[in-house]
């Protein structure tokens, strides 16, 4: 069985290269087909003419044709070179290392909210068809699937912040009077408790919890409604009827035999939502001020600064290339059939 893990393992670690390939050359394309340019953006003002811009097109490596500047950025991403951020003038991959942490952060806290309500949401539902928790659950389902993320932010922040004063101001992650902890995971929870910084950690908390509400809810919406059809057709099968019958206590009717058979279903949208999640929290960054990388790249877009653009994009892509694999392998140890070569 272990043979068999580490082979399909590995023919999908294969598998996931031409697509980080196919991401390097995709994000190059797009940013060239831009009609901004960038060297006229940090050229622009009364002193900007058309050498100035020439000459910086020229140390930018624009004016070269599009296949040498797409080998050329072939050849520093292989080495590990993004570019550098002509906005805040340091590397690229050392602005996304600062601030990944609290991106991870903001979305490791989102997606265990929503894993916790999404499926309790849905298994509750889906022993109870047609009862109000079932009809809760559609209601939920429908109002995370339809609204903004941006727009339950603002709303948020309109009732727990500006009407009952229960949310610190929804900017950043600390109080501005607080000193932050050593940065040792980058995480300021954990930072914070391995300091023993308790009231840095508390206005930590108090800054993530309307954030990570806002993506919970966008996160809960599809799980919440897989689980709900994996159970019902889980427990409409004749060994749950049987458990059932043999009156089997409660709990273990639904994990033993519900949740461990609807598993295959979850576990593949878990994975597809907190891909999802890392790249798609940028506007919810910039509404609650928060610094990871979202905002970053959105900053980038309005500064047309190709390089953070392109570095955000091939994190996001590896981000979703690594957890796809981990879900195909975890895949192959829920459904052995999954690990049977075609």
């Amino acid at each position: 069985m272990r043979q068999s893990i580490l082979a399909f393992a590995a023919r999908r670690l294969v598998a996931t290269l031409p697509v980080l390939a196919g991401a390097v050359v995709f994000v190059f394309v797009v940013m060239r087909l831009l009609p901004a340019d960038p060297a006229a953006f940090l050229v622009s003002g009364p002193q900007g003419g058309a050498e100035q811009i020439a000459a910086l097109r020229a140390r930018l490596g624009l004016d070269r044709s599009i296949p040498e500047q797409l080998a050329i950025y072939v050849r520093d991403v292989a080495g590990g070179d993004l570019g550098r951020s002509t906005t805040t003038g340091e590397p690229v991959l050392a602005d996304l290392m600062a601030r990944l942490p609290a991106s991870l952060e903001l979305t490791v806290t989102a997606f265990l909210l929503a894993l916790v309500a999404g499926i309790a949401l849905g298994t509750a539902a889906a022993f109870r068809p047609g009862s109000m928790i079932d009809h809760g659950c559609r209601l939920i389902g429908t109002a995370g699937a339809s609204l903004p993320g941006f727009v339950v932010g603002l709303c948020l922040i309109y009732v727990f912040y500006v009407r009952l004063g229960w949310s610190p101001e929804p900017v950043g992650r600390l109080d501005g009077l607080l000193d932050p902890p050593s940065a040792l995971t980058g995480f300021l929870l954990i930072d914070s408790a391995m300091a023993g910084d308790w009231t840095a950690w508390r206005s930590a908390a108090g800054h993530l919890v309307l954030p990570a509400a806002t993506m919970a809810l966008f996160a809960l919406a599809p799980l919440a409604r897989i689980t709900r059809a994996a159970m019902i057709e889980v427990l409409a099968s004749d060994y749950v009827r049987t458990a059932r019958a043999l009156d089997l206590p409660a709990g273990l009717v639904i994990v033993q035999y519900g949740l461990r058979n609807a598993a295959v279903p979850i576990v593949t949208t878990l994975g597809l939502i907190f891909s999802y999640m890392l790249g798609a929290n940028v506007l919810v960054e910039k509404v609650f001020a928060w610094p990871g990388i979202g905002s970053y790249a959105l900053d980038a877009v309005l500064s047309a600064d190709y390089a953070p653009i392109q570095g955000f994009v091939l994190l996001v892509a590896a981000s979703f290339a690594v957890v796809n694999l981990g879900v195909d392998i975890l895949y192959g140890l829920l459904d052995p059939r999954a690990r049977i070569r075609p």
